[in-house]
């Protein structure tokens, strides 16, 4: 039982990348799927959610606009669409499944993949 995070590279600024957040083991369709996101020295910061009921989706201001989450059951699988990306996204981006609504608050998930580094430099 795993979650799969990937995608993640070098980018210039105003680049884009698409991480994926694949599921083993078990179906992601009962669950919310949150990306967070973390640089060095700092907290955990959520960045978006999808719900599993509506497919309702959350943004943290610092990427609304910019960042486009989805997911496709069929696939067992979640994306993070970053695009305009500029050097203050610079983190480590994981992903994580919580039973309920969509929160942006990390503490309220339950399971969590590994991160994937994304780097924005020129």
């Amino acid at each position: 039982v795993q979650l799969q995070a990937s995608g993640g590279g070098l980018v210039q600024p105003g680049g884009s990348l698409k991480l994926s957040c694949a599921a083993s083991g078990f179906t992601l369709d009962y669950y919310v799927i949150g990306w967070f996101r973390q640089a060095p020295g700092k907290e955990r910061e959520g960045v978006s959610c999808i719900s599993s009921v509506d497919g309702s989706t959350l943004y943290a201001d610092s990427v609304k606009g910019r960042f486009s989450i989805s997911r496709d059951n069929a696939k067992n699988t979640g994306y993070l669409q970053m695009n305009s990306l500029k050097h203050e996204d610079t983190a480590v981006y994981y992903c994580a499944i919580v039973s309920g609504s969509c929160s942006l608050v990390s503490t309220r998930y339950d399971f969590w993949g590994q991160g994937t580094q994304v780097t924005v430099s020129s």
